[in-house]
């Protein structure tokens, strides 16, 4: 028996002895050796896992073993089930995975098995941070350092990040817990580590600054390309390398190259939220709206309280036409409220997709009262409410809000033009052309007031010398008007000069095939009357 301890012990030491040269193969190729004889031994079981773990996290290594290490770990189980020890092992490499939900249970079946694991509530208080849960984060990281009041420097640190991110603390309180964070970091081991690791990168830093030296004179070019993969031949692991060369293809157009760059950084790191986000904002310049859902469904799985995320996803699933999935998006995005400001425009936006998609006015009123209680001094609120009560009939209270909203700007061509269409909606002509001179006078190249004007002035007053010259400035101003051209078209033919008017009626349509402002088949219709 002593023999055999003997050689269990002089194996481990062996193992050491590779893995602390840096020969962690050797390490490996020596532990599996001794498990062949030894297949029931947790020790080695785990000691392998170790090894496997510290092979994932080389930055030398591209090649990932998390699912090795977590096989051993288990193996080790077998014969040790009540250890929180290596529950917290499986439970840190599944982390390393990016599998956040297992990585979630394991540690709490490690804490389960020993109550004292101060790294176990750690590693829960950063997951719950990573998923934007500030407040299950911060309930973790307390008590971690209960646990271990001094060698917890990343959970105090942790605390002061999440307590600058939300700004729910004193100042005083805050960075008591930053200088907590410096003072006990002698004492916490792997808090050094990682340090030390950070430092690390510090290799590349010379050829990265004289980088991007080169993109501030030269902008972005080969050489910086070149300089980016040398940097990753030599730190292969280095996550936030494969981002930035994603970003340098991006600039340069690259667009195919810079989605390889982003997913081989997630591939990495699966958690990686830069990654997602500009692989994101990548699919949406393409106009792959369905890849950007795909990712963007990501983005919110791993920080589901940011605000931002669901008002893309809303977006995106407009633009694919999935109107009802994104009222839902938008209507959270509006519940999170990150601010008051921001928030408001997306309830306009709300208020937008019930009135133009939904034809729901009164949700669309409900979306813009909102976006006013949110932020009451912007005007395009008041010109938004007004128009839904405008397209819903309810033309008293669109008249209500046209001036109150006149009362803080007195001045505004854009209100001036709606109350010209609200009055003349309600067939008061005389100040609908008050209101529509009133928008001119404010704004002198507002090319709808001058063609609104125009038409009064030609239908309701007969007056067509005065409509050809407000059409004029009208398509003047906006060259790209179809429906200026169509009713300039419409006065010339009534001065008789149906050659120029069949011209007009002609780039009306032209100009139409882009904008869709008329339906094409009047316009011909119009063209046809003209010489029949």
């Amino acid at each position: 028996m002593e023999n055999v301890k003997t050689k269990k012990i002089n194996i481990e030491k062996e193992i050491d002895k590779f893995r602390k040269s840096g020969n962690i193969q050797k390490a490996i190729e020596t532990c599996q050796n001794a498990l062949s004889d030894d297949e029931n031994n947790a020790k080695l079981h785990i000691k392998l896992g170790d090894l496997y773990m510290e092979r994932h996290l080389d930055i030398q290594e591209i090649k990932q073993y998390a699912d090795d290490a977590i096989t051993e770990y288990q193996r080790a189980l077998e014969s040790c089930v009540d250890s929180g020890e290596i529950y917290f092992k499986i439970a840190m490499a599944f982390y390393y995975k990016r599998e956040l939900d297992k990585s979630v249970n394991y540690f709490k079946l490690a804490l389960e098995h020993d109550t004292n694991l101060s790294e176990a509530n750690l590693m829960l208080a950063q997951i719950f941070t990573q998923k934007g849960d500030f407040v299950e984060a911060l309930e973790y990281a307390k008590q971690a350092i209960k646990i271990a009041p001094f060698s917890s420097s990343r959970a105090y640190f942790l605390i002061y990040c999440i307590q600058t991110f939300t700004k729910k603390s004193k100042w005083y309180n805050k960075y008591g817990n930053l200088i907590a964070s410096f003072l006990t970091l002698p004492f916490d081991k792997v808090g050094l580590i990682e340090s030390f690791k950070k430092i690390s990168y510090l290799k590349l830093f010379p050829m990265l600054l004289k980088t991007s030296i080169r993109i501030f004179f030269k902008g972005f070019d080969e050489k910086v390309l070149d300089t980016y993969r040398e940097a990753i031949d030599k730190a292969p692991g280095y996550v936030e390398l494969y981002v930035n060369l994603g970003k340098i293809y991006y600039e340069l157009k690259r667009y195919d190259d810079a989605i390889c760059e982003y997913k081989m950084a997630i591939w990495l790191d699966s958690l990686n939220i830069r990654a997602y986000y500009y692989l994101c904002q990548l699919y949406d310049e393409k106009r792959e709206y369905e890849n950007a859902i795909e990712v963007c469904k990501k983005l919110i799985e791993l920080q589901p309280y940011i605000a931002e995320f669901y008002c893309q996803m809303g977006q995106y699933l407009y633009l694919t036409g999935d109107i009802d999935e994104a009222i839902e998006y938008y209507q959270t995005a509006v519940t999170i409220n990150p601010n008051p400001k921001w928030t408001s425009v997306v309830a306009q936006t709300l208020g937008f997709i019930f009135q133009d998609n939904i034809k729901n006015f009164d949700a669309a009123i409900s979306s813009y009262q909102n976006a006013y209680n949110l932020n009451p001094d912007d005007i395009d609120i008041y010109l938004n409410l007004g128009n839904v009560y405008f397209e819903k009939g309810s033309y008293d209270n669109a008249l209500i809000v046209y001036k109150k909203a006149l009362e803080s700007s007195p001045y505004n061509a854009r209100l001036h033009c709606n109350l010209g269409y609200l009055y003349w909606g309600k067939g008061n002509i005389e100040e609908a052309i008050k209101e529509y001179e009133k928008a001119i006078k404010y704004d002198n190249t507002y090319d709808i007031a001058y063609n609104n004007l125009g038409v009064i002035y030609l239908d309701d007053l007969g007056m067509v010398k005065k409509a050809i010259e407000l059409f004029e400035k009208a398509k003047k101003y906006n060259p790209n008007y179809a429906l200026a051209y169509y009713n300039l078209a419409r006065s010339i033919a009534i001065t008789g000069d149906k050659i120029e008017a069949a011209k007009l009626y002609q780039t009306a349509i032209d100009i139409n095939t882009f904008t869709q402002e008329l339906d094409p088949q009047e316009i011909k219709e119009k063209i046809n009357d003209l010489f029949n």
